[in-house]
Formats: structure tokens, C-alpha cells, sequence
């Protein structure tokens, strides 16, 4: 089956190009790390009291800056590891590399089931491996679950804040422009209630690295039916700095 398939001929030896090899560990950089995936907030984050820029990582896309936020005598590391598994699983292993160690992932993700509202929280407690590069970093399984640890501070964050939200499973796929209507209904069946494009690969990442890894999202657009719904006129329960709140607190719990 590998002869046919090369995603499946999986090799857990180290590689030719190893992040520990050719990046130092920075000295501030924090253990706990919120990767950021909504464009709007990171772009609005050096507004925020108490951050600082630490240094930047970089892809041929140019210059990405990590940053260190003061929470309460703590210290988070804030970063955004772009779109899409390849980019997001690189940049969160140069993280590791630097020095991160307990990470959570947010930003927005398309529902399969339309009963989930807009600017719903949503915990994600395993993916569907429809993509690519976690093939790369474990053996080959349908699925993979989210760190429990970071399950279980996902949860008391979001119940001590007396957030109401959505525990599923999430459909991790590549490609944004291949959700077919056949596709949506068969990872309906399977339980999946979102889609996005990163989370089984940086949950693969984290257990390929020993670090835990898990997902707070934001409901978003409506991909149940024949046509894209971007629910631009529906009412958001939560904001995208709101998630971005509870996932760094979260973190803090690890």
C-alpha cells in the first residue's frame, strides 16, 4: 500500500533538517504558547498592555513575529502559525525549538451541523486526519485526539467562565475548495461538527515532539448546504478576542 501511497510510508527517524539543529532557545521565551489564527486580532494584538515583541520567525512569506504577553504575573508566547498544516506544523515546531512547551491552537472553523451557532466556542477533542502533513509525523490512523491535559483546561476555563460551548470532533482537511456536499455528509456521520485545516496535524506535531497540544475555536461560516453560507448577517455569541481570552487563560491551567 506505501508503493501506492507515500503519505502512508511513515518514518519516525530524525530528519536531514531538524529546528533543534540551527535554532537556539530563547531565553524569555515562555513554556505556555497561544497559536492565532484570525487575522483580525493578531493583527490588532500590539494594542494589548503588556506585550512584547520577542523575535521572529521566518518562511519565504517574510517575518513572523512572536511575542510575549505579561497575564497576571505569568507569561504567555502569542503567535501566528499562519494556514494550513505545512506552514502551521513548521513555524509551531521552530516554536518548540525555541523554547515552547504547552501549546493551544485558536481561530475560526466552518460548522457541519448548522444548530451550531455563530461565535460559538468549540473545544475539539479529536480530528479526522484529511491532510497531509501529519502523515509525516506519526503513523497512519483516521484519527487523532487532542492532548487530554489540554482537553481538561480547555473545559474548566470555559465552565469557570460560564461559557457555553460545543465539544466535537473537528474534519481537518487541506483543502478549503474541496468541501463537496457528499464530503460534508459522510464527516457528519462520522461525528464530526467543524471543519478546519490545522488541528490534526499540530495535535500529530505534539505528540511526535512530547508537548500538548489541543484547539479552542469560533464557529464561522455554514458549509451544510448546497451553497456557502458566510452567516455575515447572523449575531456572533463570542468575538474572536473573546476565544482568544479563554485559550490564553486555558493555557495558563496547563
Amino acid at each position: 500500500m506505501t508503493d501506492d501511497c507515500p503519505l502512508l510510508d511513515f518514518d519516525p527517524a530524525p530528519a536531514v533538517i531538524e529546528p533543534s539543529q540551527w535554532l537556539e532557545p530563547h531565553d524569555g521565551m515562555p513554556e505556555h504558547c497561544v497559536l492565532c489564527m484570525h487575522g483580525r486580532t493578531w493583527r490588532a494584538l500590539p494594542q494589548r498592555e503588556g506585550l512584547e515583541h520577542l523575535f521572529d520567525l521566518s518562511s519565504t512569506m517574510g517575518p513572523h513575529p512572536v511575542y510575549r504577553l505579561a497575564v497576571g504575573g505569568r507569561a504567555v508566547a502569542l503567535a501566528h502559525p499562519g494556514l494550513g498544516a505545512p506552514l502551521a506544523v513548521g513555524l509551531a515546531d521552530e516554536l518548540i525549538a525555541k523554547g515552547a512547551r504547552k501549546f493551544i491552537v485558536t481561530g475560526t472553523c466552518g460548522v457541519l451541523d448548522a444548530a451550531i451557532p455563530r461565535g460559538a466556542a468549540v473545544l475539539v477533542t479529536r480530528a479526522l486526519r484529511d491532510e497531509g502533513t501529519s502523515f509525516h509525523y506519526l503513523p497512519p490512523s483516521r484519527w487523532i485526539d487532542a492532548d487530554p491535559a489540554v482537553v481538561e483546561a480547555i473545559d474548566a476555563e470555559l465552565q469557570s467562565a460560564g461559557i457555553a460551548y460545543e465539544r466535537t470532533c473537528s474534519w481537518t482537511t487541506d483543502a478549503f475548495y474541496r468541501e463537496t456536499p457528499g464530503k460534508v455528509r459522510r464527516r457528519r456521520e462520522e461525528g464530526c461538527r467543524v471543519v478546519e485545516m490545522e488541528a490534526s496535524a499540530l495535535f500529530a506535531l505534539g505528540r511526535f515532539r512530547h508537548v500538548p497540544v489541543g484547539a479552542l475555536l469560533m464557529a464561522s461560516d455554514d458549509v451544510t448546504g448546497q451553497s456557502w453560507n458566510r452567516r455575515h448577517d447572523h449575531v456572533s455569541i463570542l468575538s474572536p478576542e473573546q476565544i482568544l481570552d479563554l485559550a490564553i487563560a486555558a493555557c495558563l491551567r496547563l
